[in-house]
């Protein structure tokens, strides 16, 4: 154990062997109001004869019960009235409450707040955000409301990041209105038969009422700011509609539905096709062309026996892509959504101020509520001759290339994201020449660096020429140059990221940031309250799933925000590259559990075992999870598999509802399936915690019976 450990325990250990002696010691009769009205007489005599040094030890004592959260606290303050009078004992109480509270807090933040970040990393700083933002309103709530216990905050409140002199500030101020309670009490001592004396109900009513102040002032410093926000714009009396919704990709169409379904006005207004990139030119087609890439290639596999296989017609599989679109199409067409109760338009939209919304530049369109949820689009880098050289980016690619009879024979790939690893692996296996260049040392960054080894690793098996840590310097005709080669190609593809959509819908008119995404807070909310960003224009994930995720929060808090708005929480959003096989991930992986400070135990367990795997020819492959030190609380998981993203439903279930490694282990699941592998995982960590020394009196036992 590192001595910093050591000094924490020994630190807890001091501090329960001096409240222990505290409390069963003879001072405990002092801590009793019996004790305190029997010595008031003895007090006041030597406190007239040696005041100075008596209000010197009573500031230490107090300054230590508080420090070491004695119980006893009302009582140490009716003795501040008692023998000192109101105005120098409250100020006596006051400060000596404020300084051993803060001494209080820097024990708790030294002794606890390691352990804590350790096994609660990620709640806790959920909580540290909320107090970088609000800690004095909610620390000067708590130390205003008397129900609330004072070592309680002290404690409670070092576990946090909030600055030691934001603390004493919000003590000294909020604990001041109570302690006169109590100190003016004092002063009346000889009155008082019980505690209950001290403080009417009314009194404590009124503290509690007291309590609601900075709450008071939270709320009215956000009407000010507010009102300063919408200076110079003038709010309609009356609206048109309760929400009006710009883009109908995910985002746009769950936010619309549930407006529809809780009975609101809303209008959804979209310039390009219905479905937004998801459905036109992204998941949808993109999927669809690589189930076409794995069927070429399992058209290939050794057991069909020797023989020419068909050379790929890629016309029909782009024919099967379109038709894929179509038949998905009505799920999310105009008509559709209008049964349901949307006013959907066709146009383009754009803000005119903080409620209305133009469409074409002539109908005009007012709501309480906008929510811009406009997508994004393939970010093209300024590379000098990319202009006329005939590109494809993600977007364009399913126009362009329809009805080619063959694959691209030479494909040049500019990017080893998500989109490149997956495009690059079906070209190579539709028969293309595929080169995949990027800039970076290794493929998906974002993932653990044994995933994206593995995935380098299948897409070479495949045929892909990997020119990792190579930068794109300029296009020559139909040659792609980098900073270490020439890479002749006859079709080029841009994947190097997409950015947000977000010229030309009137947002820079409304003093808007939009250098990189439409920025909101954890509600949502953009530099207007009443406007909110959902989907791919203000991420942190571009993900459709993610859009329909941050629809429902939009939806709500700009429907009903009035009463309460939702934090959108992505701690159990998962994500998945559709390469073969599959990549999938959800919470914290190696990397980002580092980089977070998060303490973490690993378990894995490789599909060469699983009998599924085995009989379906997909043993390449693991499962991967992070749990918490000691216990079975699932922090991430990363699944490498076929059918990673079916696979790891039941982790993000597990991490969403807090259910452990356990319950995964207990749950019944079918054979043979690759979900088999979640419980054979769990399995991993449970033998790797057993309990050895009730096996051994078990071995004991059964010994024992055998005679």
């Amino acid at each position: 154990m590192k001595r910093a450990g050591y000094g924490r325990i020994l630190l807890l250990l001091l501090v329960g062997a001096l409240v222990a002696a505290a409390l069963l010691s003879p001072l405990r009769e002092w801590l009793t109001l019996a004790g305190l009205k029997a010595r008031q007489a003895d007090l006041a005599r030597y406190v007239e004869a040696h005041w100075l040094a008596a209000a010197a030890a009573f500031f230490l004592a107090y300054v230590a019960a508080a420090a070491l959260s004695i119980p006893g606290a009302v009582i140490l303050t009716l003795a501040a009235g008692a023998i000192f009078g109101l105005w120098p004992g409250l100020a006596i109480v006051s400060f000596a409450s404020s300084i051993g509270a803060s001494l209080a807090f820097l024990g708790s933040r030294y002794a606890l707040r390691g352990w804590v970040k350790r096994r609660f990393g990620r709640r806790l700083e959920a909580v540290d955000r909320g107090v970088d933002k609000d800690g004095i309103f909610y620390l000067l709530t708590l130390r205003l409301n008397p129900a609330v216990p004072f070592w309680l905050v002290n404690l409670g409140m070092g576990l946090t990041r909030l600055r030691l002199p934001t603390f004493y500030a919000a003590s000294q101020i909020g604990m001041l209105p109570g302690t006169f309670v109590y100190v003016n009490a004092g002063t009346q001592l000889g009155r008082l038969s019980s505690l209950r004396d001290a403080a009417s109900p009314g009194l404590i009513l009124s503290l509690l009422l007291l309590s609601l102040f900075p709450l008071l002032g939270k709320a009215i410093a956000g009407w000010l700011r507010r009102r300063r926000i919408y200076r110079g714009w003038k709010r309609p009396r009356r609206f048109d509609r309760n929400l009006v919704v710009i883009g109908a990709g995910s985002g746009g169409l769950v936010t619309a539905y549930i407006a529809a379904a809780v009975r609101a006005e809303v209008t959804l207004v979209e310039a390009r096709a219905m479905g937004g990139d998801c459905l036109n030119t992204g998941c949808v087609p993109s999927k669809t062309l690589i189930a076409c890439a794995k069927a070429a290639r399992h058209s290939r596999a050794d057991f069909l026996g020797p023989g020419e296989r068909p050379p790929v017609r890629f016309d029909r599989v782009l024919e099967r892509v379109h038709a894929a679109i179509a038949a998905i199409a009505p799920h999310d067409s105009a008509e559709r959504y209008r049964a349901l109760g949307v006013d959907v338009r066709q146009g383009h939209a754009r803000i005119i101020d903080p409620w209305t919304v133009e469409i074409d530049g002539g109908e005009r369109i007012t709501a309480p509520n906008i929510v811009v949820a406009a997508g994004a689009e393939p970010f093209v880098p300024d590379l000098p001759g990319l202009e006329g050289s005939g590109y494809l980016t993600s977007d364009s690619m399913w126009d362009a290339l329809r009805g080619r009879t063959d694959v691209p024979a030479r494909l040049a790939i500019v990017g080893g994201g998500p989109i490149g690893c997956e495009m690059a692996q079906a070209f190579a296996r539709l028969g293309s020449a595929v080169t995949l260049v990027e800039a970076g040392e290794r493929l998906l960054p974002r993932e653990d660096e044994e995933v994206s080894a593995f995935v380098a690793d299948l897409l070479r098996e495949d045929g892909v020429a990997l020119r990792l840590g190579e930068a794109a310097a300029r296009v020559e005709g139909k040659t792609l140059v980098t900073h270490s080669g020439e890479i002749a190609f006859d079709e080029l593809l841009v994947a190097i990221g997409r950015k947000a959509r977000l010229t030309g819908y009137g947002l820079e008119a409304l003093g808007i940031d939009t250098a990189k995404t439409l920025a909101a807070n954890e509600r949502l909310e953009t530099a207007f309250p009443n406007i909110f960003a959902v989907g791919d224009v203000t991420g942190p994930y571009q993900l459709t799933h993610a859009a329909s995720h941050q629809a429902w929060h939009a939806a709500v808090n700009a429907l009903f925000g009035r009463f309460r708005r939702f934090k959108v929480d992505y701690s159990a959003l998962p994500w998945v590259t559709f390469t073969d096989p599959e990549v999938a991930h959800v919470g914290h992986n190696e990397a980002s559990a580092r980089e977070a400070g998060t303490a973490y135990e690993l378990v894995r367990y490789d599909l060469a075992e699983l009998d599924r795997a085995v009989a379906e020819d997909a043993r390449r492959g693991f499962v991967k999870l992070l749990v918490t030190p000691g216990r079975d609380r699932i922090l991430g998981a990363t699944i490498v598999a076929a059918g990673a993203g079916e696979t790891i439903a039941e982790i993000v279930l597990a991490i969403r509802h807090r259910l452990g490694l356990g319950k995964i282990l207990s749950t019944i699941h079918a054979y043979p399936t690759m979900a088999e592998a979640n419980k054979y995982a769990a399995g991993a960590w449970r033998r790797a915690h057993q309990p050895e020394t009730l096996l051994r009196w078990a071995e004991r036992y059964h010994r024992w019976r055998r005679g």
